[in-house]
């Protein structure tokens, strides 16, 4: 666990090092924060004090964030050869895709965090749905778990990050597009399966409030699936050399 720390760590300093990190939340409050009380939004009037338009505006910045974010986390390691010299240390693959992975996700919550002030001025406008709030970010923290996975697979398989990038936000186009649009178009048993597959079904439900056993094993299985993915990839080149 302290080499996962490390890794974390050093990962998450190399975000703020090099201006990722101030970019990304710049960039992300600067978009959440025009779409949510500029343009667009019906904050102001839907007569009811709540945070749903921004929980709205988020989730598709970070769909497009997320990979931006870890296109160059195993990519560019990889490109420069840095990774070898990594898993050449006292550290196995599964602490290095871990590392990587919680530094990533901290990087979004710190972002998130950021716009606790949104909810604090709508709470000051009006009674609020606490309840509906917090479960509105754990359901932002649970998506950016699933497509920080994603991400990091997409990343591990390739030295270029635009190519990662690119696969990054295919493979996330059919868990937040795609398997809903297929789901409106079918019925029965594959109708459901393709309904359950969709991100946005079980993201909309946590974000009501609603906190189910299936949508938590969902967003689990994606991750772990991802993550077990990356690492299969990386232990590839044990087997390759």
């Amino acid at each position: 666990m302290r080499q996962v720390l490390v890794i974390t760590k050093r990962e998450l300093n190399a975000f703020f090092d090099s201006l990722i990190a101030y970019i990304l939340i710049i960039v992300f409050l600067g978009i959440s924060g025009f779409f949510t009380w500029l343009y667009g939004s019906d904050i102001f009037f839907t007569g009811q004090a709540s945070l749903q338009p921004f929980f709205s505006i988020a989730y598709w910045t970070l769909f497009f964030f997320i990979p931006a974010i870890t296109m160059r986390m195993i990519a560019e390691e990889k490109k420069t050869g840095t990774i070898e010299l990594l898993l050449t240390k006292s550290v196995t693959d599964w602490q290095v895709v871990l590392g990587k992975f919680f530094a990533t996700l901290l990087l979004i919550i710190i972002t998130l965090a950021f716009t606790l002030p949104y909810y604090i001025t709508v709470w000051s406008i009006g009674p609020i749905d606490h309840g509906a709030v917090w479960c509105g970010y754990l359901g932002m923290i649970f998506m950016s778990m699933a497509l920080v996975s994603i991400g990091l697979f997409a990343s591990s398989i390739t030295n270029n990050q635009i190519v990662s990038f690119l696969l990054s936000l295919f493979i996330g186009v059919f868990f937040i597009i795609i398997f809903d649009v297929l789901s409106n178009n079918f019925t029965g048993s594959f109708g459901q399966l393709l309904s359950y597959l969709s991100l946005s079904t079980h993201y909309d439900s946590i974000s009501r409030g609603v906190i189910d056993t299936k949508d938590l094993i969902y967003f689990l299985s994606i991750t772990l699936g991802g993550l077990i993915l990356t690492e299969s990839i990386l232990s590839r080149r044990n087997i390759v050399e």
